[in-house]
């Protein structure tokens, strides 16, 4: 794992952050929708979308995290 940034190091203690920094190849990420800092919560693969709304209790706005996935893989929506 790469070091983190300091910038990085403060964000994993905000909300929902603790896994900011582990995915610098993804571009896309919910957090911020969610109230969570920048580089939380990808969603780069159905998969990792599926795990976003399964942690989203974590962030501020557990809502918007939700909202983030479902528009980007409407299929996840539950009828």
């Amino acid at each position: 794992m790469a070091r983190l940034t300091s910038a990085e190091r403060r964000a994993r203690k905000k909300p929902g952050g603790s896994n900011v920094g582990n995915y610098p190849d993804v571009k896309s990420f919910a957090g911020p929708a969610g109230g969570a800092p920048k580089g939380s919560y990808p969603m780069n693969t159905i998969e990792r979308g599926k795990s976003a709304i399964k942690l989203a209790h974590n962030a501020p706005n557990p809502q918007g995290i939700k909202n983030a996935v479902y528009k980007k893989y409407p299929s996840l929506r539950k009828s």
